[in-house]
């Protein structure tokens, strides 16, 4: 009992000390500490009066601006999407003027998808590359992009490697077997024919009532006709 008691003591003790050259560090930084703290107080302040009072107005005009862009866009008129059309901005227009914002990256979204539609392969990969999101229907919709742009460029693994990676990054009945189906399709077209068929059949079991799903035994039946 005295020997716990000895040190608990010891323990109060070190405790004790430890508090004191704490206190004397507190007192003989006192002046850099104020400094680093007001330093930082001044940091936040900034920024959050950066993006109250200059990033968030950009937002709500880019957000006003690209309006007409995306409605060219809706309308498969990609050129005048990417480019305007004299009067209102388009999204390259966008990217330039706003580059700090939401609308900006998401303007690169669109400008990839223009350009792959209008056949401009490389460039469409340019602007999917540079666009950022978290988003769990677009990630795989861009990623799978980047996909039908390398497979027109003739870069199949690339493409294959988009393909796994769009219908990995979000588990959806929307996205998933489209991109799995483009895998399949595409591990069948180079004769990875078993690859392939395993792929067919995981649509099938996965996603049964999908489009892909549906019509999933036709393609297993054509591969197993192949292998036979």
């Amino acid at each position: 009992m005295a020997k716990k008691n000895v040190e608990q003591a010891d323990n109060l003790q070190e405790l004790e000390s430890a508090l004191t050259k704490t206190e004397q560090f507190v007192e003989d930084n006192s002046k850099i500490i104020s400094y680093v703290v007001g330093g930082i107080i001044i940091v936040v302040a900034a920024y959050l009066g950066f993006n109250k009072f200059y990033v968030q107005p950009k937002e709500d005009e880019a957000v006003s601006q690209m309006f007409m862009a995306e409605n060219y866009f809706e309308k498969d008129s990609f050129n005048l999407a990417i480019n305007g059309d004299g009067n209102y901005l388009g999204f390259l227009d966008i990217i330039d003027d706003y580059g700090i914002t939401k609308s900006a990256n998401r303007a690169k979204y669109y400008t990839g998808i223009s350009y792959l539609h209008l056949g401009e392969y490389e460039t469409a990969l340019d602007y999917l590359n540079d666009f950022k999101t978290d988003d769990l229907l677009l990630a795989p919709v861009a990623e799978g992009a980047k996909g039908d742009a390398y497979l027109e460029l003739g870069e199949t693994d690339n493409a294959l490697k988009q393909y796994k990676k769009a219908y990995s990054v979000s588990n959806n009945e929307l996205t998933t077997p489209v991109y799995m189906m483009k895998a399949a399709n595409l591990l069948e077209s180079t004769n990875k024919l078993e690859d392939a068929l395993a792929l067919y059949e995981d649509i099938k079991a996965e996603y049964p009532q999908s489009s892909e799903g549906t019509n999933a035994d036709r393609y297993i039946a054509r591969i197993k006709t192949k292998l036979n």
